[in-house]
């Protein structure tokens, strides 16, 4: 059986159906083949991959219709955020009042954000969903991609665009070259119950072997916590007593919030950056992880895959419009050189946070505290720095602008 469309999208994330819900309005005719379809049951327990929404995400994921999916089951909106180091005079605060905004953000489970967009996707009548499904071959014509599916199907599609994460099937199958380091570092993920309330406030204190991050929960006392240490270090944390564990914590946390009190699993996940030195090919587009990852340090991960979504689609309806051809690789460039660039720049803001914050010698030290100090005194500096965090500037899709 053999299956026409104009855009096969493979991976059914949180960007994959962006990119989808994203083409609703249009006469393009989109399939999305995902090897898991997401579980609509949450636990009572959040769980421990969860992303801080930017205003900027927040205004694509409501423009496509999936904001009320969201805020039907759960997340939390933040409010203020406080950095420091460890040991130090020197802290920076922001607060969305200053800026005029309703909140800073807001920190979604990812299967919730998954689960919304998946529901308004399946409404639409221009797109195929094929999940369970993967793929098991890919060829190219001159006009068209023709995809084998591990059920026997088969599809041709003009574009195909590769949704399917950091160790993207697609982008391996082409041989598409990465620049990509390790971080030396491993995050772990977990669910922190806390002996005060967080207040709605995003906390990060930056230590000698990596940033510590807890992002306040719809739940008063319950945080999410991104710990990025050296990788046995995080084996240690994660194989110890739940009560050892806390003590560590707790102490690593400077004691902010009290007592911590992991709920449920820890994990450890391996921190890598990884950008394809192309992001499109004849017939290919790649967008999200599997373009790009970055140190969470900042969770922009996310962010930068929902915009890169936005942007495809605004580009892909714009050749539709002009009657071009969306899969020539000509066409996609516009699409490349914008997200390319605008990855190349938080891959470098992230390791230059990550150097500047590494490591304990005094001189080094004292330089970024100083720093730190003045960003939060100098006028307007510290504003432009969250204006630009919330995607209130900045060259913007379309779907993203105010």
């Amino acid at each position: 059986m053999m299956q026409s469309v104009d855009v096969a999208i493979i991976g059914g994330g949180m960007v994959g159906l962006a990119l989808a819900a994203a083409l609703s309005e249009t006469e393009l005719r989109v399939a999305v083949i995902e090897g898991h379809q997401p579980d609509p049951t949450l636990a009572t327990l959040p769980d421990l991959r969860v992303s801080a929404l930017s205003r900027a995400s927040e205004r694509i994921l409501r423009r496509v219709g999936a904001w009320p999916g969201i805020e039907a089951r759960r997340s939390a909106p933040y409010d203020k955020m406080q950095v420091w180091e460890q040991d130090s005079f020197a802290h920076i605060a922001f607060d969305a009042a200053r800026l005029a905004q309703p909140n800073l953000g807001h920190i979604v489970e990812n299967r919730v954000i998954q689960l919304a967009l998946w529901d308004k996707v399946a409404q639409q009548p221009n797109v195929t969903l094929l999940a369970p499904e993967r793929c098991d071959n890919i060829v190219f014509g001159e006009t068209e991609a023709w995809l084998t599916l591990a059920s026997g199907k088969h599809l041709t599609a003009k574009l195909v665009v590769g949704a399917d994460g950091a160790n993207s099937w697609l982008r391996d199958k082409l041989d598409i070259p990465l620049t990509h380091w390790d971080y030396g570092h491993s995050a772990i993920v977990a669910n922190i119950r806390c002996a005060e309330p967080h207040q709605d406030t995003a906390r990060q204190i930056f230590r000698p072997q990596g940033p510590l991050a807890f992002l306040p929960l719809p739940e008063p006392d319950l945080c999410s916590i991104v710990w990025s240490l050296p990788p046995l270090e995080a084996e240690a944390l994660c194989a110890m007593s739940d009560s050892e564990f806390n003590k560590h914590l707790t102490t690593a946390f400077d004691n902010q919030l009290g007592l911590c009190q992991v709920e449920g699993e820890r994990r450890a996940v391996p921190l890598k950056m990884r950008y394809a030195r192309s992001f499109v090919r004849d017939r290919v587009a790649l967008v999200g992880d599997a373009a790009h990852t970055i140190h969470p340090l900042a969770g922009q991960g996310v962010n930068l895959g929902l915009l890169d979504a936005a942007a495809l689609a605004q580009e892909l309806k714009r050749l539709w419009q002009q009657d071009q051809d969306i899969g020539k690789l000509s066409n996609l460039r516009p699409y490349e050189r914008w997200r390319k660039a605008e990855a190349a720049k938080m891959i470098a803001a992230m390791q230059g946070f990550k150097d500047l914050f590494s490591g304990s010698h005094p001189a080094k030290k004292l330089v970024r505290d100083l720093g730190m100090l003045f960003a939060d005194k100098a006028p307007g500096l510290k504003d432009e720095f969250m204006r630009r965090a919330l995607g209130l500037s900045g060259h913007l899709p379309d779907l993203a602008r105010q």
